[in-house]
């Protein structure tokens, strides 16, 4: 699929449809056509949509500017800051919720704590509305509706901080929000003075302490987009860059030493947060074996991630997000860790600030979640509500 045609599909699609979903709805379509990551850089998502006009533009690989699918349209750039010294309880919940109460199964484990909360946000899929909501469900309750967002938002780059308190989202004008994670309190943000940010490969990602975001500030929009990743501090508004980085979907560990990141190209990569240790994770991506480029979680000291990996033959998709896991591998050899699943496939995995993980499992008609301890052994199981088999989970919260 080259370029050309992406835009073309991109052009026919943008007649049809109105401009509240033409974000989406061009990311679904151009992960069906399984469109090559493998030129993704720092500084380009795959697809840009000047949503306010409708109009699709798709970045081309070898960092040109963006040609139009539709009629031209010419953007005020922000200004362009002088570059800084790089350095290092829940909401109220509102009514409204899905039926579905969950029920606890053993499953064969050891009996022990049970998951704790989770915050839940849609999948991927071929859904039409405009909007969607969070969801968070904690054992022996039934799901409970949260904030409502922009569902290409909600799907792509929506953030849920570790506390569970708060969420971060780009929205299709490629504005950063902020907002408390029942919807109360939303606020636009502007990172350094920088009116737009990237939402689609360098999402927002939260620090372990819930008052910072690892960004992608775009600095100008033409000739040639520039963008520049940085770290925001929610409670100083101090904006500070962080080093060129080569990548997509970054999280960041419990313990803030570590930031890991798929590169683009199949490989994923181990780094400081200011960017200056980048390590590649031996095994993945090298010379196409297990490609991957979609990371959904990381453990407490950085050493395990759960991830995607991809087999030889299987479209690499779009640059867009995915949260789903069929691997947890170590971070230091690249070598796959076994888990207590009983032989049932991982749909995600997520890593608690304990060292816990949540492992999310097909298991007959229904999900289970697993939780697994930082030794290795499974702790508890339940069965998850089928009210929320369509989503996919945004954050277990500390």
């Amino acid at each position: 699929m080259n370029q050309d045609r992406l835009r073309f599909d991109l052009a026919d699609l943008a007649d049809e449809v109105t401009p509240v979903d033409l974000r989406d709805r061009a990311l679904r379509t151009s992960r069906r056509l399984g469109v090559q990551r493998a030129v993704v850089t720092s500084a380009a998502a795959l697809v840009v949509l000047a949503a306010a006009t409708g109009t699709a533009l798709a970045i081309r690989p070898n960092g040109q500017a963006p040609a139009p699918a539709g009629p031209s349209v010419t953007s005020t750039a922000p200004p362009v800051d002088s570059s800084p010294t790089p350095s290092v309880g829940p909401s109220r919940t509102p009514s409204g919720s899905p039926s579905g109460s969950p029920s606890t199964v053993t499953g064969g484990g050891p009996a022990g704590p049970p998951v704790g909360r989770i915050v839940y946000g849609p999948a991927p899929g071929n859904e039409d509305t405009a909007t969607a909501y969070l969801w968070s469900f904690e054992p022996g309750s039934e799901p409970a509706r949260m904030a409502k967002l922009p569902r290409g938002a909600a799907v792509t780059n929506a953030a849920v901080s570790p506390d569970g308190r708060r969420v971060a989202w780009v929205d299709a004008d490629s504005a950063l929000r902020v907002a408390d994670v029942d919807g109360d309190n939303a606020r636009k943000l502007t990172p350094g003075g920088h009116q737009l940010v990237e939402g689609d490969c360098w999402t927002p990602t939260w620090s372990p302490d819930s008052r910072r975001l690892t960004i992608s500030a775009v600095l100008r929009t033409e000739p040639t987009p520039v963008w520049e990743k940085a770290v925001l501090d929610l409670t100083t508004g101090a904006y500070t860059r962080i080093a060129d980085v080569t990548g997509c979907h970054p999280v960041w560990s419990a313990d803030g030493k570590v930031l890991a990141y798929a590169d683009g190209e199949g490989r994923v990569a181990v780094n400081r947060p200011d960017g200056s240790a980048e390590k590649l994770i031996p095994g993945v991506g090298v010379r196409g074996a297990r490609p991957s480029f979609d990371i959904a979680s990381i453990s407490p000291d950085g050493s395990r991630l759960a991830l995607r990996l991809r087999g030889p033959d299987e479209p690499s998709g779009d640059v867009a997000r995915e949260l789903d896991a069929n691997a947890v591998i170590d971070t230091r050899t690249g070598r796959e860790i076994e888990l207590p699943l009983g032989g049932r496939t991982l749909r995600q995995a997520w890593f608690s600030g304990d060292g816990t993980l949540v492992a999310r499992v097909d298991a007959g008609n229904h999900k289970a979640l697993v939780l697994i301890g930082a030794d290795g052994r499974k702790i508890s199981e339940i069965r998850e509500p089928s009210a929320l088999g369509d989503q996919q989970i945004l954050q277990v919260v500390d």
